[in-house]
């Protein structure tokens, strides 16, 4: 689909259905006054329009039916662009104005997120680079003064500007970026090209001229060809070798056509590759996989002589003894204690943010503590890793993010927060209120619900961030419209607090758990309860009065993870049928949490003895197992310190993080030598398919012994 956008408060979209048939799609009465950008966009998976207008809106647009999605509002004058992207799991969009306001906006309704000052202060566009990694913003102000700049997203801060403009352009600067290295700009009757790492400009070419005093341009996908808009409402191409080959496979590229791009193909390729001190023919690094080789999750790649010595040796392995992988010692494995803060106590709540690179912790004096990771050389990637350390951030306010306790009891306070999908905002509560907290400023942007009765555990529903489960110490759930401020339905189905909530997006059902050792699950379209089954608890084990359940989804979305002080148990959803068992044994210590890895090939579970053990998720078979002597200081008892909680992270599935009863945090990984957390054991040993489909109550006598 294409998109027009007019001076006169209409957009047109076109469809293209092959040779020369394209097809007007719909026509849209947009905006009051003229639309100024267009962009597409599929957030929720569906396709959308994004436009903005002189009537200082955004607004986002069903592109198949043309019905409105979303208008934002916020500006104080016209808008004069639009940046969609997608993040990890995080879909927003970027909208400059031309006071030079940046905003960003999320598909919630909520408001703008941030608000920066672009250099210039007038007309704005954004773009990041391939990867979605880096962001820059190219602008021209009322004086004609141009600027490129690359922002630094965390702080709101520019972090470089680019130089070589005309001291005075003669128009409005637009500019594009490709292949994570380079950006090109129209300006002073050329097309200007710098490396993003470099502020000096690298090499400016004319396309043998003909070009306006600021043209616009455009790379294709791959970075081979730039379209630049031409005097007399011609458009030139120009393309690298790799490019020129492209052109040469439609039919309709003739030999005029192939000798005038040639040229200017020749002075883009060759100007940018010696000013790169590249080799010639190279034109712009390209950036893909080798021929014949595979890609691993890990993004290394290994090709495939190696996967097949790999197969072999694994066969030829099978025939050894399988040994549990014990870790005894720090350096057996990764792993690094995150910055403490002097006010924090035992850790309650942990959690990964959905982009990976940082961790949020609620301790239990109702305090959140947020670490996040920095891209640098020591970490490019800028996620959580065990190998640096993080920042424990605050923003320059210095505010922390701290619960309402002012109705709550400390000792039957129950903390509990839920993190939206896009990052964005916490909700949060340790007994007393429900608070709603911007993650980027630590402002609490609402309270509600003051107890009796008080929160105990909250989920956001998978597709609306405005609806979310609360779970109640009363034994009730309530499922709440954030927006409206209005309870839309009360469940009651438990006899205790609630302990645990879980959605599944595929089967549309919302599990919940109690300290009542229950599991319903309810249909999350009209929230009548389905079914409901109690834990079978093992014998001769009792657990406390108020011992907590838990629940979270298996990546699959019909199984899920039971987590109890006494078990940890595999169910499939739709008969409650539990389809794995493992119990530790009658003298060990008591399980304190567990949880899927992002991957849910794994659990990873941490005790009261403050051992931490890794599970194969298909058939609970325990795999390695982790020893306070690993990342405790021997000063410190394992009585005294233990986890109270683990978290695995989002991306990587061989890390995971624990929250400590003395307000510490650990993040762990397996050594970059092994890979992984242990090894399987072998088939006749026991081993099961990716879920298992048989009930399998109880471990066996070996992991008995094991625990």
């Amino acid at each position: 689909m294409t998109g027009v956008a007019y001076s006169r408060h209409i957009v047109q979209i076109y469809s293209y259905h092959g040779g020369e048939d394209v097809r007007q799609h719909l026509e849209i009465d947009a905006h009051t006054g003229g639309v100024n950008d267009i962009a597409f966009s599929t957030p929720n998976k569906q396709l959308c329009a994004i436009t903005c207008g002189d009537d200082k809106t955004i607004k986002v647009w069903d592109a198949a039916t043309g019905s409105k999605q979303y208008t934002f509002e916020g500006h104080e004058a016209p808008v004069y662009s639009v940046c969609p992207h997608y993040k990890e799991s995080i879909q927003f969009i970027f909208s400059t104005a031309i006071d030079g306001k940046i905003k960003a906006w999320l598909y919630d309704n909520l408001g703008s997120r941030v608000d920066y000052e672009a250099p210039g202060r007038w007309c704005t566009t954004m773009a990041y680079s391939q990867d979605g990694t880096r962001l820059f913003s190219c602008g021209t102000s009322k004086d004609g003064e141009s600027h490129i700049v690359e922002w630094n997203e965390s702080e709101g801060a520019v972090k470089r500007s680019y130089q070589g403009f005309r001291k005075k352009s003669l128009g409005v600067i637009q500019f594009d970026t490709t292949k994570n290295r380079y950006l090109a700009a129209g300006d002073d009757f050329s097309i200007k090209f710098w490396d993003m790492d470099n502020v000096q400009l690298l090499t400016s070419i004319d396309a043998d001229g003909g070009l306006p005093a600021s043209p616009r341009i455009r790379f294709n996908k791959d970075g081979t060809l730039l379209a630049i808009s031409a005097s007399e409402n011609g458009i030139k191409v120009l393309a690298n070798s790799d490019g020129l080959r492209l052109l040469r496979t439609y039919e309709t590229y003739d030999s005029r056509a192939s000798e005038s791009m040639a040229k200017p193909s020749i002075s883009f390729a060759a100007a940018a590759a010696a000013a790169a001190s590249g080799p010639p023919s190279s034109g712009i690094p390209e950036r893909g996989t080798p021929i014949g080789s595979m890609g691993g999750m890990n993004g290394d790649y290994k090709t495939l002589g190696e996967i097949k010595s790999r197969i072999i040796e694994e066969s030829n392995d099978k025939s050894k003894i399988w040994k549990l992988t014990e870790i005894n010692e720090p350096s057996r494995c990764r792993s690094s204690r995150l910055p403490e803060h002097m006010r924090a106590a035992k850790i309650a709540r942990l959690i990964y943010t959905n982009s990976g690179n940082a961790i949020l912790a609620l301790a239990s004096n109702a305090i959140h503590l947020l670490w996040k990771w920095q891209r640098n050389e020591r970490n490019t990637s800028g996620k959580a890793t065990a190998s640096v350390s993080p920042q424990l951030w605050q923003p320059s306010s210095g505010i922390l993010m701290t619960n309402d306790v002012s109705d709550a009891s400390s000792e039957e306070a129950v903390p509990c927060f839920a993190l939206s999908k896009n990052d964005s905002y916490v909700m949060s509560a340790s007994g007393g209120k429900i608070s709603l907290f911007n993650m980027m400023t630590f402002k609490t942007m609402t309270v509600f619900m003051p107890p009796p009765p008080a929160a105990t555990f909250l989920a956001f529903h998978p597709q609306d961030n405005n609806i979310i489960a609360i779970g109640m110490d009363d034994s009730s759930i309530q499922i709440y419209n954030v927006r409206v401020d209005e309870v839309k339905s009360k469940l009651k189905g438990h006899s205790k607090r609630i302990t645990g909530l879980a959605f599944s997006h595929l089967l549309n059902v919302l599990v919940s758990s109690g300290a009542d050792s229950q599991i319903c699950v309810w249909s999350s379209d009209g929230w009548e309860k389905q079914r409901s089954k109690f834990l079978q608890l093992p014998q001769g084990r009792t657990p406390r009065s108020l011992s907590d359940t838990r629940v979270q989804f298996h990546q699959d979305q019909t199984h899920f993870l039971v987590v109890h002080e006494t078990q940890l148990a595999i169910f499939e959803t739709k008969q409650l049928d539990c389809v794995k068992q493992w119990v530790p044994h009658e003298s060990s210590a008591t399980i304190s949490h567990a949880a899927f890895s992002c991957d849910s090939q794994l659990v990873y579970a941490s005790f009261l003895d403050a051992t931490v053990c890794v599970f194969n998720a298909s058939n609970l078979r325990l795999r390695c197992r982790i020893n306070p002597s690993a990342y405790l200081p021997a000063s410190v008892s394992s009585s005294n310190v233990h986890p109270l909680v683990i978290a695995a992270h989002p991306q990587e599935a061989n890390q995971f993080a624990v929250g400590l009863s003395d307000g510490g945090v650990h993040v762990f990984e397996p050594l970059e030598s092994d890979g992984k957390w242990g090894t399987l054991p072998p088939i006749e040993n026991g081993s099961g398919g990716s879920i298992p489909t048989t009930p399998s109550v109880g471990a066996s006598a070996s992991d008995q012994q094991q625990r």
